[in-house]
């Protein structure tokens, strides 16, 4: 019995032992596992520092909007990656986590920019840059509108459009006034977006006009003021009006030796084209205008004076060697209802000179020297009260074709004159009605408006006409500009 109990606390001692030997065993396992699993972990950890993603975003400096198809360029090293932002801006990219990198931005509608940034060691690394719009952007959008339609040029709620000029570069000088033209009148240079620069007139002012040189005057009531022009200022200096009529006025346009010049007066029914060379100081003359019907009138005037204005006449004509009829005619005559000025425009285009004489029908060619090339008859000068006639030509500077200007009703026609054989081609009809100032550049019909008993300023139009015509070789001037120090 003895013997039966003995081995039964045998058996369970060890059976203790036994299952505490084991139990020790499997927390002896679990450590060993648990062990493994951390060296796992920390291999992971450490394997994956050794890479990062590199996030690129791309911003708008001005907007702050994302900016897409971004072209960039990415070097680390040796190594060159080459990647484009998508729609939301951003480019991704993982690169080992080492060294520093160097990025370059490329876009058509933004500045090129660089940077370098030194990669850190972290799950995702993330540059933002700002790039910085080119000036293409920033402009307002353009409408191409169909021909025939009035596009508005300039606007204002406070300043009328009184004249303008158009510059070789594009942009207009524009006479403006906030409520009469011979009170507080303004100059301002515009870009077709904005104003540039303004400046008050210190006149009384009366309409621009263009010299032979390009340079735009404002013609004032006792003096003329020539306008400079610089990259965004415009400034004026005074001139004698008797010096303008006398020495710059003549002179119609000029060529690299030439210049062309007339001693046109308006109390004369003839005058004479002239060219002067500049090299030999020679003077040679191109063509005489003179209206035969007007002259016999005009020197007739001096069988109908009195006695007291005859005796006057001749007085003047020992003195000055003139004619007393043409004293007598241009004193008298004159002021009658029946004088008319003479009209007979000069043009220049692709080294021809174009002379319209409209009292021989006939339009003549020079070439550059002055040299007589051809004539055409003309004829859409006859029966101006029922074709409009405006007696008034004028000439795209671009593209150097000439226009016929002609009155319907209201409504302005430019009829386009073929100088091959001096007929109108066509007659193009401008929208509104009752336009004033009508210029011609760049295939565009420039014109000012308001409509008929409308309390609206003055607004500058423009018109593109219906044919292209390329740009030819028209003297255009050399614009005097103002020294901005750039």
């Amino acid at each position: 019995m003895f013997k039966s109990i003995n081995r039964s606390l045998e058996r369970g001692f060890f059976y203790g032992i036994k299952k505490k030997l084991t139990s020790l065993g499997k927390m002896k396992m679990l450590k060993t596992y648990c062990l493994f699993f951390s060296m796992l972990l920390v291999g992971s950890v450490f394997g994956q520092q050794d890479s990062v993603v590199v996030k690129v975003q791309l911003l708008d400096k001005i907007s702050g909007e994302a900016v897409p198809n971004v072209n960039l360029t990415l070097k680390q090293g040796v190594e060159g990656y080459f990647l484009r932002s998508n729609p939301v801006g951003v480019a991704k990219l993982k690169i080992p986590a080492e060294g520093s990198l160097f990025i370059s931005c490329n876009h058509p509608l933004y500045d090129s920019k660089q940077l370098e940034k030194k990669v850190s060691r972290v799950d995702t690394m993330t540059i933002s840059i700002d790039l910085m719009p080119i000036r293409s952007q920033q402009i307002k959008e353009v409408v191409v509108k169909a021909p025939g339609v009035p596009d508005t040029v300039f606007m204002s709620n406070r300043l009328s459009v009184a004249d303008f000029e158009i510059q070789k570069d594009g942009r207009l000088i524009l006479l403006v006034y906030p409520k009469r033209l011979n009170k507080s009148s303004e100059l301002l240079l515009y870009n077709g977006l904005e104003v540039e620069n303004s400046f008050a007139v210190p006149g009384i002012a009366e309409e621009l006009v263009r010299d032979y040189r390009g340079n735009a005057h404002v013609v004032c009531k006792e003096n003329v003021f020539g306008i400079y022009v610089g990259q965004k200022k415009i400034g004026i200096s005074s001139l004698e009006k008797n010096y303008y009529l006398k020495y710059l006025a003549p002179i119609l346009d000029t060529n690299h030796s030439k210049m062309y010049f007339s001693n046109y007066s308006s109390d004369y029914p003839a005058f004479t084209y002239f060219t002067y060379d500049l090299l030999d100081s020679t003077y040679s003359k191109i063509i005489n205008i003179q209206d035969d019907l007007m002259m016999e009138l005009y020197r007739s005037e001096y069988k109908w004076v009195d006695v007291r204005t005859k005796l006057w006449a001749k007085n003047k004509e020992y003195e000055t060697g003139i004619d007393a009829e043409v004293w007598v005619g241009a004193n008298y005559f004159t002021q009658s209802i029946y004088y008319e000025e003479l009209y007979a425009p000069f043009f220049h285009r692709n080294d021809t000179l174009f002379v319209f004489d409209h009292y021989k029908d006939l339009l003549f060619s020079f070439d550059k020297y002055g040299n007589s090339l051809d004539s055409v008859a003309i004829y859409y000068h006859y029966n101006p009260r029922s074709t409009g006639w405006k007696k008034q030509l004028i000439q795209d500077k671009i593209t150097g074709e000439i226009y016929a200007v002609f009155d319907k009703a209201g409504y302005t026609q430019l009829g386009r004159i073929n100088v091959q054989n001096g007929e109108i081609e066509e007659k193009v009809q401008l929208e509104f009605r009752y336009v004033d100032k009508v210029a011609v550049s760049n295939n565009f019909a420039y014109y000012v408006y308001r409509p008929f008993e409308s309390i609206q300023k003055k607004y500058l139009y423009k018109e593109r006409l219906p044919n292209e015509f390329k740009p030819s070789n028209v003297p255009y001037g050399n614009e005097i500009s103002i020294d901005t120090g750039k």
